[in-house]
């Protein structure tokens, strides 16, 4: 290296010293929740809300639309507003959405967007719990987190060399930027500071601040419940689980009740019977538009089809393919086959299938009258050899396709269940396009007479009815509900 080199690297370093100390000295704001600076050089209040009037169509398009049944849309915007007048921004403008989704979650956007599911509607018992929901959601938009993380990310690559991300493109940039943000966690600095805010704003607005706690709880029991369903540890979370996004122990929930230096009013709302009247009749896990998983049946009554998967197969619906597997290793992936729809199936599998794998022994074939093809090839798994058998089906206007991916040495034992499996696929009876429908939330009075058996009776989910129960309603493992409670059931 030469010393003009040398002293030019010197010199372009002590430029991007004083540029970055001069833009974090003026990228300084006091954040209005807390009092205290927080650095958002990058990210104005105006671009905020141009990145959330921009991503809101798209986020509710991406999961799932807008929850439009019943009057729960209005009722969760009553709450937020009733929260947002308690706020240290009573006048800024929010907008509350439901989302047609049965996941557990809850986000916001910068510019006053915020999002629950309705499967978080579902989980929650009173209209405290769902409040302190949304108003720590409230709390991430008032004290502009997505702008401080923003702008710190900005800053940190400034400080790796990226001078032109100081310069950059603006508000595009930023939108472009902070569109696949918002379902990522956050400091635990800021978390802590959202559950702080959120149980000012639900303490100051008359609600119990303990629903906080209580709805933590039910959070981490749904989320174990999930994994143990899905065939995982009770210890592991999905990448989209609300506990995953939002990382949080009832320790720090006890913190934040301290430092929020609120006091709570003598008689604090819960609001269990409005709230469980609000949900009843929701629509829980699948609608119609995703499909019915019914025990090892998958059913879509729209596209008018259904299939059946071997025993010892565990569906799980996903937005973009309906996927089984067992605890041997093997898959099965039913997914749409778009490019197949408007050219021979087999010549689909031979050319159109993939440009990375050779299926091989290509043959058309007859599927309870619905034209297809199949081909199968060898491949190289990180778990090990496997044999991927492809099976295209024509339905309809539409092509779809079955992935049937068996370990090497056990294939031969997979060939006859998944040969039912793949000819069970059909279309749907007027009587069974009749009596699919989704499951709903029905909410029941506890009454001396019932036992905790009686409400798991009539719980009608495929898979651990007891443990649902008791989830969904905030009990222990084999607690009954108090008489003169309302609980949630699961039924048609």
């Amino acid at each position: 290296m030469s010393w003009l080199k040398f002293g030019h690297k010197k010199h372009l370093i002590a430029i991007l010293a004083a540029v970055t100390l001069s833009t974090s000295l003026a990228g300084c704001s006091t954040n209005r929740a807390t009092g205290e600076d927080s650095f958002t050089a990058f990210m104005s209040p105006e671009e905020e809300k141009k990145i959330g009037s921009q991503e809101h169509p798209k986020m509710v398009k991406e999961f799932g639309g807008n929850y439009t049944e019943k009057d729960l849309a209005a009722y969760v915007t009553e709450i937020g507003e009733k929260l947002v007048a308690v706020s240290e921004t009573p006048d800024e403008k929010f907008t509350f959405t439901i989302l047609d989704s049965p996941v557990v979650n809850a986000f916001a956007l910068p510019g006053g967007y915020v999002y629950i599911t309705r499967g978080l509607a579902t989980l929650a018992s009173n209209e405290a719990e769902l409040a302190g929901v949304i108003a720590h959601e409230i709390g991430h938009v008032v004290a502009r987190h997505s702008a401080q993380r923003y702008s710190r990310s900005v800053l940190t690559q400034i400080l790796a060399g990226g001078l032109s991300m100081a310069i950059g493109n603006g508000a595009g940039e930023i939108i472009n930027t902070g569109a696949s943000a918002y379902l990522k966690s956050f400091s635990r600095e800021h978390e802590f500071e959202a559950d702080m805010l959120g149980v000012r704003y639900i303490t100051r607005a008359g609600y119990d601040p303990d629903a906080m706690a209580t709805f933590l709880e039910k959070l981490r029991a749904h989320s174990r419940l999930q994994a143990v369903l899905a065939g995982r540890s009770p210890d592991d979370v999905d990448q989209y689980d609300f506990m995953a996004t939002h990382p949080r122990t009832l320790d720090r929930i006890q913190q934040a009740h301290q430092s929020a230096n609120v006091t709570a009013v003598k008689d604090p709302e819960l609001g269990a019977v409005r709230y469980m009247t609000a949900i009843d009749g929701v629509l829980y896990g699948d609608g119609p538009d995703q499909g019915y998983v019914r025990g090892r049946d998958f059913v879509h009554v729209p596209l008018d089809f259904r299939f059946e998967v071997p025993e010892g197969f565990t569906i799980n619906n996903q937005p973009s393919a309906v996927v089984a597997t067992d605890n041997k290793g093997a898959q099965i992936v039913f997914e749409g086959a778009p490019k197949a729809k408007d050219v021979r199936l087999d010549r689909y599998l031979e050319s159109g299938f993939s440009t990375k794998i050779a299926l091989r022994d290509i043959e058309m074939i007859d599927i309870n009258g619905q034209e297809a093809a199949t081909g199968s090839a060898d491949i190289s798994l990180r778990s090990g050899s496997a044999r991927l058998r492809v099976v295209v089906i024509r339905h309809g206007n539409s092509a779809y396709q079955f992935l049937f991916i068996t370990p090497l040495d056990q294939t031969e034992s997979y060939n006859l269940p998944l040969r039912q499996t793949t000819y069970s696929f059909r279309s749907l009876s007027a009587n069974e396009k009749k009596i699919y429908t989704p499951l709903r939330i029905k909410v029941r009075a506890v009454n001396p007479e019932y036992t905790l058996q009686t409400f798991i009776d009539d719980m009608q989910v495929d898979r651990a009815p007891a443990e649902t129960f008791a989830t969904l309603n905030g009990l222990a493992d084999g607690q009954s509900p108090a008489t003169g409670s309302l609980v949630k059931v699961v039924r048609q």
